[in-house]
């Protein structure tokens, strides 16, 4: 749920790029950069956050991300004055702190709690609050806030609703995971987690654990590839409004109907595709098919875009949603599959930062093109990295090391160590003896 408030804050002024242009007075690369802050920010801040979930723990990531995300909300309810471009701007940075505890959360949450028949779908779920937060941010604002051009006033009164009640549901939720967010369970949910518990974790150097995951070639190319998709999914959801007002104007309230459509496909995908990878445990085979469905949706979607007919776009987006949103939750659970024993919380943290990096340079790039050139010239040079990322990841080795242990077929190179909780080290041998075999 505080990853569903970060999100809707993430996407609230991209789909209201209009709006916020003629009431802060800018050019639409400035309300495209209150969206590229997000990614910014990530990027630096990535490697201390995962330290952090490694040495300290969920709770506290937790913690400090609902709590970042309800100060930068009310830092936004400052801004209601067309003179405040920069107060919404560092309110908005402050929800990309925020955004870097949060992201990283998903694939630790399922592993750490979560047994081998669930941990996918966990994952899923867990990555569906950012999706839902996306989806609620293309469908409320565009509600809440019309363009009313001709009443800056009452535009004012509009965009203060929103972000009152946007930073009254985050502080809600700050409370919340203050009072109910707990670190891990008392007993091991799977035997991967067990083995870990039963390391000695005076070894564990964060450092060498980052080496390792770029010595780990197929590591690498997910990487790339993980990067190449979610980054041009972030491209997409920043440029949207764009997009489809270049060729049917006025019609913001369908774009951001667009816009959740395309995200609440790709709900349901995650889903599908977490039940799909609990069920066969085909990690690489879904995530290549995927990825290759995701091409041919954005092939589709670029060439039917300027149809002129709107049903076309809701159905193409819904089609390119359910699959290239889909893959976010297969790219961490096939990384944290491929790089076992290392913290799935620095896995899934460089995954992001991928993503982040990537998403700027593409929402940059196909910016320019659309604006200069037409939402045609953009897509394609999407589709074009698109291709790239399948040739990456056809070539990436599925080594399933923590199916494995899993399985009983244990490695003796497990080192790895997430020092979360090293006090509770000590007697995790007898919790482990004492339980049903069922639980392991």
């Amino acid at each position: 749920m505080c990853s569903l408030a970060n999100a809707f804050q993430w996407i609230q002024y991209s789909i209201l790029s209009s709006v916020f242009v003629g009431f802060y007075g800018v050019d639409s690369a400035r309300v495209d950069a209150l969206s590229l802050v997000y990614m910014v920010a990530y990027v630096p801040l990535s490697l201390p956050a995962t330290w952090l979930l490694d040495a300290r723990g969920l709770r506290l990531c937790a913690l400090l991300g609902a709590g970042l995300n309800a100060l930068g909300a009310w830092g936004k309810c400052l801004s209601l004055r067309p003179s405040r471009y920069v107060v919404t701007l560092l309110a908005q940075s402050v929800c990309a702190v925020a955004q870097v505890f949060l992201l990283g959360l998903p694939s630790r949450v399922a592993s750490v709690w979560f047994g081998p028949r669930e941990v996918s779908t966990a994952c899923a779920v867990a990555v569906l609050g950012n999706q839902l937060g996306t989806a609620i941010g293309f469908l409320l604002p565009p509600v809440l806030v019309p363009n009313t051009v001709d009443d800056i006033d009452l535009m004012q009164h509009n965009i203060g609703i929103m972000f009152y009640g946007t930073a009254i549901v985050s502080t809600i939720l700050f409370l919340i995971t203050g009072v109910v967010f707990e670190e891990r369970p008392k007993y091991p949910p799977s035997q991967a987690q067990a083995v870990l518990r039963d390391q000695s974790p005076e070894g564990y150097s964060y450092k060498q654990s980052i080496i390792n995951l770029f010595r780990n070639v197929p590591f690498v190319l997910l990487l790339i590839s993980y990067g190449i998709m979610t980054g041009a999914f972030y491209s997409i959801s920043t440029l949207l409004n764009q997009m489809i007002i270049t060729h049917y104007p006025g019609e913001e309230l369908n774009a951001g109907r667009i816009g959740l459509t395309l995200v609440v496909a790709g709900m349901v995908g995650s889903i599908i595709c977490g039940l799909w990878l609990d069920y066969t445990k085909t990690y690489k085979q879904t995530t290549l098919m995927v990825y290759i469905l995701s091409f041919i949706g954005m092939i589709v979607f670029t060439f039917t875009l300027n149809l002129g007919y709107l049903v076309v776009v809701f159905v193409t987006g819904g089609v390119l949603g359910f699959f290239m949103t889909g893959y976010l939750p297969l790219g961490f659970e096939f990384a944290v599959e491929i790089t076992y024993p290392e913290s799935e919380g620095t896995s899934s943290g460089l995954l992001n930062a991928s993503a982040q990096i990537f998403g700027i340079l593409f929402t940059l790039v196909q910016g320019k093109l659309t604006s200069a050139y037409s939402p045609l010239a953009g897509n394609l040079f999407l589709c074009a990295w698109i291709f790239v990322g399948i040739i990456l990841t056809a070539l990436i080795k599925s080594d399933l090391r923590r199916h494995n242990i899993n399985l009983g077929i244990m490695n003796t190179d497990i080192k790895a160590v997430p020092v979360d909780s090293p006090t509770e080290h000590e007697g995790n041998n007898a919790m482990l003896r004492d339980q049903p075999e069922s639980a392991i």
